[in-house]
Order: C-alpha cells, then structure tokens, then sequence
C-alpha cells in the first residue's frame, strides 16, 4: 500500500493460515468490522505465501493511517480480533484440530 500525503504511516501484515479456507474464514469474520477512526484506512485480501505456493492461505492486512499513533491503536485492536478469530478456530474448526494431530510434538 504506498503511503499518501493524507495518510503517511503505513503497515501490512501477513498472517499464514494452515489453509486457504481458514485465511477466507478470518477474511470474512474480520472484513465487516469496519475501522472506527476516518484517520485510518484497512484493506484485507488473501494471497500466496512468500514460499511460492499457489494456494492463497496467506491473509493481508494493509493498514494506512494520518498518523503513527493511530495506526498503533488500529493494529493493536485489530491483533486482539484476530487473536479470538485464531482461538476459535482452534477449538471449533476440524481442518485446525487435524493440522495439530498431524504436527510432531515439540
């Protein structure tokens, strides 16, 4: 996301899911809570990993904002949504509990 005049400070989060239905599902739990303050801007999309894997299990965020303030207030409430989205996901969603079966113990 370039930075504009009005909005100079700027961010994008990459967040990988096990699954390109689990990056849609957070897209779709996250794309109606639209942002509080008009000083900041947020997109969301879902796209491949840097890996160069074809499937789109990877969620965007890009954050722009008047100022770097606002932009940290925006992530910060933002990482506390996502931490729930991510939650029950683990609890509730089969393709998370699956991917944490297959996984070696650490």
């Amino acid at each position: 996301m370039a930075a504009s005049t009005e909005f100079p400070c700027s961010l994008t989060l990459d967040v990988p899911f096990p699954t390109p239905r689990l990056a849609s599902v957070a897209l779709r739990a996250l794309s109606p809570d639209k942002e509080l303050s008009p000083l900041v801007h947020r997109s969301f999309s879902t796209t491949t990993s840097a890996a160069g894997s074809a499937e789109e299990n990877v969620l965007r965020i890009e954050y722009s904002a008047a100022t770097n303030r606002m932009l940290r207030v925006a992530v910060n409430s933002f990482m506390e949504s996502l931490g729930l989205i991510v939650d029950v996901m683990e609890s509730l969603d089969v393709d998370v509990l699956e991917a944490k079966q297959l996984a070696p113990a650490s």
